[in-house]
């Protein structure tokens, strides 16, 4: 029998959160505030607010091998991770898994990008933050693809309102339907290359806007954190709180309840279905350290590990009732794989500004550009459906590249002084379509070092994404020849899903049980307290960065599951 007697008595709780990043820490403070005590399970190791970022405030040269990695490091245990984007460093590598001691495969190549501790991704993520709008929730019916959302923006949107007042997102208006204005800070300022781009733009391409990127940075004290310091190094953790984190803004919200446990090392195996009660009652976890097999209960579980950490968990929630999953009927789970596919885009050089320079320190974001491609019949494209944005930024190059040049004497000490010439840049993110057959399945046959299956990915970017890559990097060349720009370069490196790290969709939503995992409010259709609110929920891809949807769709769900609770359905 599954149920361990004096484990349930002594491992109860109102609720369970697996995982501690972006959407485990939203569901932990909801949960939390709203009275039910609650364990938040995270798979990694223990990481506190500020105690633990050990290279937060170090220079290069106090860094092993001036903040590189030894190659032979790179290929024994960071081989898949270091292909990501995100470089391998000194400074960085101890939030990033071991490839060796964390392994998957692959029949075409995807890049999952992992980091497991508490906090997650939330540590290390870009700190975009878009609302969705209607032009992306209606995207799938518009277009008679995959399956409809069984929401709308009027859903969601006091949901982003309320998670931006308390993240603290930095933005600037602008009044675009396909890119919606929140509740924002002050915006960090563009620099006069930045601002001139804006304007020549606008001027000279109708529908297309340069704003500054929308950030989770603090441009103001907010909730007892620190605005931003514009350092940009972020990635380490922010001493300051700067940029919202779990560690920064919803643990300690959460802590501060005294209704919250935080159980690290604890890597959840499966959910616990008893099919007399037709609903799950715990979950199967083994200890990372000891590999001791546990049981946790509780009367709702919110799924927030990941897209593809929840769907392998999902996957492995194997009973009679679910032989193939827990809750999917539909056999949808693990399909529907999506990503942002990137880089690609244009740089330039500008000759104006010889003056000019820029004070405002290491800024932690560009410039942004919204979609302006199939945004309406105007801007419809007959070569692809949906569309992409950008992100950029303007800057002059450093006065250390003169060091290169082998002057010496006055000419040395002139080219120290002197800044080199402005330059721009851009890279865009398209979005990817719901193809069923982008899928990630579990390897039985191949299990880690807590016996858990292994993930298998068989995913690939198709015709619609290849076509918009060509009019991604044509159109970054046209605004930047508009705005006057000298030596226009275009670029296409390369994309491969998993590189965007924003895995959406394996457990999606939708208005039937027969094509969806998910109901309208993020419960498991045929399991209702079992809720996902991480990527796996995404029914369509837009092309803005998910995270801020991530937020607004935790807290609305943990709304709606504390009423049902009341009302006696959970």
């Amino acid at each position: 029998m599954y149920i361990n007697t004096q484990a349930q008595e002594t491992n109860t709780y109102d609720a369970i959160v697996i995982g501690s990043g972006i959407s485990g820490g939203w569901a932990a403070k909801e949960l939390t505030e709203k009275g039910l005590k609650t364990l938040v399970l995270e798979r990694g190791r223990n990481v506190e607010h500020v105690k633990d970022y050990t290279t937060a405030n170090l220079a290069p040269w106090e860094l092993p091998y001036r903040d590189q990695v030894p190659r032979e490091v790179i290929e024994e245990q960071y081989p898949k991770q270091s292909r990501t984007g995100y470089t391998i460093r000194q400074s960085t590598k101890h939030w990033f898994v071991r490839d060796d001691l964390h392994p998957y495969s692959e029949v075409k190549r995807f890049d999952w990008m992992r980091g497991y501790h508490v906090g997650g991704r939330s540590l290390m993520w870009g700190r975009h933050s878009y609302r969705w709008g209607d032009l992306d929730f209606e995207a799938n019916v518009r277009d008679g693809i995959a399956v409809d959302w069984p929401i709308r923006y009027k859903d969601i949107d006091p949901w982003y309102t309320y998670v931006e007042g308390f993240a603290g997102i930095q933005g600037q208006k602008e009044g675009l339907a396909q890119l919606p204005d929140g509740n924002f800070m002050p915006p960090i300022e563009m620099n006069c290359l930045e601002k001139h781009f804006r304007e020549k733009v606008a001027e000279k391409l109708d529908g297309r806007v340069v704003t500054i990127g929308r950030t989770a940075n603090l441009t103001e004290n907010h909730n007892g954190r620190t605005r931003c310091q514009y350092r940009n190094l972020c990635i380490r953790g922010c001493p300051y709180g700067a940029y919202f984190s779990s560690q920064s803004a919803t643990l300690p919200a959460a802590a501060a309840t005294g209704n919250l446990t935080v159980r690290p090392d604890s890597i959840v195996a499966s959910i616990i279905y008893d099919p007399e009660k037709k609903k799950a009652i715990g979950v199967h976890v083994v200890d990372k350290e000891t590999k001791e097999d546990m049981e946790f209960y509780a009367k709702v579980i919110f799924c927030c590990a990941s897209a593809v950490a929840t769907t392998a968990i999902l996957l492995n929630s194997t009973s009679d009732r679910f032989p193939n999953g827990l809750g999917n009927d539909s056999g949808e789970l693990g399909h529907n794989l999506m990503d942002h596919h990137f880089r690609v885009g244009a740089s330039a050089v500008y000759d104006g500004f010889p003056d000019q320079y820029y004070s405002a320190g290491r800024r932690p974001t560009g410039f942004y550009i919204p979609r302006f491609r199939n945004v309406d019949k105007k801007s419809e494209m007959k070569e692809f459906i949906r569309g992409y944005g950008y992100q950029g930024a303007g800057s002059r190059e450093s006065w250390a590249s003169a060091i290169s040049e082998m002057s010496f004497g006055a000419e040395l000490k002139e080219g120290l002084v002197t800044p080199g010439p402005w330059t721009i840049g851009m890279t865009a993110f398209g979005e990817c379509l719901p193809y069923h057959e982008n899928q990630m399945v579990l390897d039985y046959d191949n299990k880690d070092g807590w016996g858990q299956p292994t993930v298998r990915f068989d995913a690939e970017f198709k015709e619609n994404e290849k076509v918009m890559r060509k009019d991604m990097a044509v159109a970054a060349a046209e605004m930047l020849e508009a705005s006057g720009m000298k030596n226009i370069e275009t670029y296409d490196a390369g994309s491969w899903p998993g590189l965007g790290i924003h895995e959406m969709g394996t457990a999606r939503m939708g208005k039937d049980p027969k094509t969806s995992v998910l109901n309208k409010w993020n419960q498991v259709h045929t399991v209702p307290n079992v809720y996902v609110t991480d990527g796996a929920c995404m029914t369509s891809a837009s092309c803005v960065n998910p995270s801020l949807t991530y937020m607004a769709l935790t807290a609305r769900a943990v709304d709606h599951a504390v009423n049902e609770m009341k009302r006696q359905n959970l």
